[in-house]
């Protein structure tokens, strides 16, 4: 009985430094309340820096005056919005809106489109020259806006697309695509094969594979694609600028330009109107936002 009291006794007391070092373990894992402080205060710093632009623009737009810029504390004791009512009652607001969301949304369905279909394909398929394709791609991104205008500007205009909002989708894309598809092929890489071998045995063809089975479980992928697809179209201003000659058809970041001219600017109006052309995008991004963190992270699993 003695002996067997002893055993138990020696068990115990060689299972308890285990357990004491893995509740030790486990403590040291646990953030204690600097960690936890310290934490919490550096993500309120960083959210401070990332909000005060524009929480600075949307002051700004307050402003009566083009010049209250210079005197940004006068604004709070005059502030008022019509600024606004003069950017959608007086200028072409509304067109531009229009121009912008067809060529937004334009290059973002096709160019999600085009990265998904050459991001499956480099990473399902094995054909000659899949690697250098990837590598053509990200080559294309090391040219200049400045370089490649006038090309392009002659092979439009022997298309007969100048002036047309054609020319800007497809242009966008070329800026796009090559980083959407380097992203997308990273996150196919992630889904596993025997899906597309589960959709040949039930009888799909490849394109019915990608279409049914493929893209529905690459919906974040897209998601971040889509993103900064919609968003590079929104922003993007050399292209526009040259190949967009009627003013009806002008884009946001065109638009923008009106109010600045050789020895003026309209700083009140452009405020007013950069914080009218954040709505779209925040819609966009609210839309998408459920999938976004989980597509910017899978997609660098593997490469």
């Amino acid at each position: 009985m003695s002996t067997t009291t002893l055993d138990k006794t020696d068990t115990a007391a060689d299972a308890a430094p285990g357990t004491a070092a893995r509740r030790r373990t486990r403590r040291r894992s646990e953030r204690g309340p600097l960690g936890a402080a310290l934490l919490h205060g550096g993500l309120v710093v960083a959210s401070l820096i990332a909000l005060a632009p524009v929480a600075w623009l949307c002051y700004l737009s307050l402003g009566p005056d083009k010049e209250d810029y210079l005197h940004p504390g006068g604004i709070a004791g005059k502030a008022t919005f019509s600024n606004y009512s003069f950017v959608l009652q007086h200028t072409g607001f509304f067109d531009w809106f229009k121009s912008t969301m067809i060529v937004a949304l334009g290059t973002t369905l096709i160019g999600v489109l085009v990265a998904a279909t050459t991001g499956y394909a480099v990473s399902r398929m094995r054909f000659p020259g899949y690697k250098q394709l990837m590598w053509v791609l990200l080559l294309t991104q090391a040219f200049p806006i400045a370089i490649l205008i006038v090309p392009m500007y002659e092979i439009f205009s022997e298309l007969g697309l100048i002036d047309s909002y054609w020319a800007l989708i497809l242009i966008n894309c070329t800026t796009a695509v090559p980083y959407s598809a380097w992203l997308l092929k990273g996150y196919f890489d992630t889904i596993p094969f025997e899906i597309d071998e589960a959709g040949r045995v039930d009888g799909l063809s490849p394109f019915g594979t990608f279409f049914r089975l493929i893209l529905p479980l690459a919906r974040p992928g897209l998601a971040v694609a889509a993103f900064y697809t919609f968003i590079t179209a929104v922003g993007e201003v050399a292209f526009a600028t040259t190949f967009l000659l009627d003013d009806s058809k002008y884009t946001f970041a065109v638009g923008l330009q009106s109010f600045v001219s050789e020895h003026d600017a309209q700083w009140n109006y452009m405020a007013a109107t950069a914080v009218l052309i954040a709505i779209p995008v925040t819609v966009f991004f609210y839309l998408v936002q459920k999938n976004l963190v989980t597509g910017l992270t899978a997609g660098g699993t593997k490469g």
